[in-house]
């Protein structure tokens, strides 16, 4: 797992570590969390994580729904968890991506929300 920047809100924080953990219980691959709280209104932290197959990426989006419900949070929106190619899991503070590899290759969500790792423009004269 790896983490960009820890400057959220603490339940944003503990929601998120919940999320990890649920995704790691069923072996997700290439967990991500990025803080993006300074880059959007719509959440605090994104959880990016694969799945090996539709089947396996529901079920990692299941577990992250039962262990919220477990702790007293209903996902705001649930999307894709019939497809199983891309599952959004909103909770919130807290927005899940699990998707399978191929689709997290072309869409990239890494390098869209984390400008940590942006060069910055050249400008030409």
């Amino acid at each position: 797992m790896t983490e960009t920047s820890a400057a959220s809100s603490a339940p944003s924080t503990e929601l998120g570590a919940l999320a990890v953990a649920a995704l790691e219980d069923l072996k997700a691959v290439d967990i991500k969390v990025l803080d993006v709280s300074k880059l959007t209104s719509i959440t605090d932290i994104m959880v990016i994580a694969t799945g090996t197959s539709n089947r396996h990426a529901a079920s990692l989006a299941h577990s992250v729904i039962d262990k919220a419900k477990e702790n007293g949070h209903r996902p705001v929106g649930v999307e894709g968890l019939n497809e199983g190619e891309w599952v959004l899991v909103n909770l919130g503070g807290v927005i899940v991506h699990v998707m399978q590899a191929q689709t997290r290759a072309f869409y990239q969500l890494e390098k869209l929300w984390d400008f940590t790792q942006r060069e910055p423009a050249v400008r030409s004269a």
